[in-house]
């Protein structure tokens, strides 16, 4: 007998929530090597600011291909393909002996990984209907975290072993070999399709540059698009640099400190999770009312950590499970914005224009931030730039919630307040 409909959809959900789980070990592994690197091969941190850069810059690229592609082809593909190719680069990156192939290698790995994010969330918009899309997505985004958790609990421990700074590229991929195997064998990219062939075909006919014309010609999604920018540059300043912050010159004689960083990707995917769920039920659909509000608070929340020594660590680590869950909750209502504004057949295409311009941004504010600790040598001014981001998408929201419809006509989405 055929598993239901519920369990099938719930087991694609699953599945690649599962394989997204481990995604993050081949790419937020690279911030908690930044101090074994920088002491063996005598990078400054300006550089390493721009190694970053590399890798966010090539997410963002391939974010903008991969996207439209996985409106086009096979979704669960594309995800095995990326998380494959990625692990390569990792490897090669433990082998390397200079900042220049390391931030070549890095840039790939960027590109590499945006291979899984869109299609993935393709795949799962196929399977989930409207009324259910927020949860759907909620459980997505937070795999993600969870990712990031899982990410920083391996590099910690390795760290604590005394493992040199070249095994975090080695050793933690590996669960995402493992993973992505599973999620080829299992998932299936839409409901009753032959396995064999499993190419996306409801594109209506339009070809790759109809979908970008139409996806570009929607100012409320691309002003979305821009809110999700500066969400993502808050993001990455904090998941990327709070672990330099914490860690200090020597995190050895502060023990406790490292377990603080931990506590940042926990609420991420707790907010996650949350938002996803508030977005259908708390605020009726009203996805860019839950981001505003989220923005806001964590804003005020990076303003709070810049004034709590890192001493104190039972306060830093309570701000930062908080500060975690509103900066990243969000992401759960910024993904169900792209169907809800473009339609279910853009879903791909308009995710990856939406991820592109979050990582543009954040390329945007590895450097910076890492000037400013260079020009400062005060690594607390993170948060200060990461606060004034958050306010700045905050404000956009607002912007595009006091617009017109994106879609002309589509009074039902209207009238749910989505639109």
């Amino acid at each position: 007998m055929e598993p239901s409909a519920t369990k099938l959809k719930w087991r694609m959900l699953l599945v690649t929530m599962l394989c997204y789980l481990f995604f993050y070990t081949g790419r937020h592994n690279f911030g908690w090597a930044v101090k074994g690197m920088v002491a063996s091969l005598h990078i400054p941190y300006s550089t390493i600011g721009w190694i970053s850069f590399c890798m966010l810059i090539g997410y963002a690229i391939g974010q903008f291909i991969n996207g439209n592609l996985a409106d086009r082809l096979s979704p669960k593909l594309m995800v095995v393909t990326g998380a494959y190719l990625s692990i390569a680069t990792n490897i090669a990156i433990s082998f390397s002996g200079s900042a220049i192939s390391i931030m070549i290698l890095w840039g790939l790995n960027g590109f590499f990984q945006s291979m899984a994010w869109a299609p993935g969330a393709k795949l799962i918009n196929n399977w989930w209907g409207e009324h259910e899309r927020g949860k759907a997505f909620g459980f997505y985004t937070m795999a993600a975290g969870f990712s990031s958790a899982v990410t920083y609990l391996i590099s910690i421990v390795l760290l604590q072993q005394g493992i040199e700074w070249r095994m975090l590229f080695r050793l933690p991929v590996l669960l995402l070999l493992v993973s992505a195997t599973i999620f080829l064998f299992v998932a299936k990219n839409k409901p009753d399709e032959d396995i064999l062939n499993e190419s996306s075909t409801s594109n209506d006919n339009h070809d790759w540059i109809g979908r970008y014309r139409e996806a570009f010609g929607n100012k409320r999604f691309l002003l979305t698009s821009l809110s999700f920018g500066f969400e993502s540059m808050a993001r990455y300043g904090l998941i990327f640099w709070v672990p330099v912050h914490f860690l200090g010159k020597n995190w050895k004689d502060n023990p406790g400190n490292i377990w603080v960083t931990f506590l940042l990707p926990v609420g991420m995917a707790i907010g996650a999770l949350c938002f996803g769920v508030l977005s259908d039920s708390l605020f009726k659909g009203n996805r860019l009312q839950a981001i505003v509000v989220g923005m806001l608070v964590s804003g005020m929340l990076s303003i709070l950590i810049y004034f709590v020594p890192t001493h104190q660590v039972l306060l830093s680590g309570v701000l930062m499970l908080l500060t975690g869950f509103f900066v990243y909750g969000p992401q759960a209502c910024y993904w169900p914005l792209s169907p809800d504004m473009l339609g279910s057949r853009l879903t791909g295409t308009g995710v990856g224009i939406m991820n592109m311009c979050g990582y543009l941004f954040a390329a945007i504010g590895e450097p910076f931030l890492g000037y400013v600790i260079d020009l400062t040598g005060n690594s607390n001014n993170i948060f200060v730039v990461t606060a004034i981001a958050c306010g700045v998408s905050a404000l956009v929201a607002m912007i595009v919630a006091r617009m017109g419809p994106a879609v002309p006509g589509n009074k039902q989405l209207v009238n749910k307040g989505i639109i």
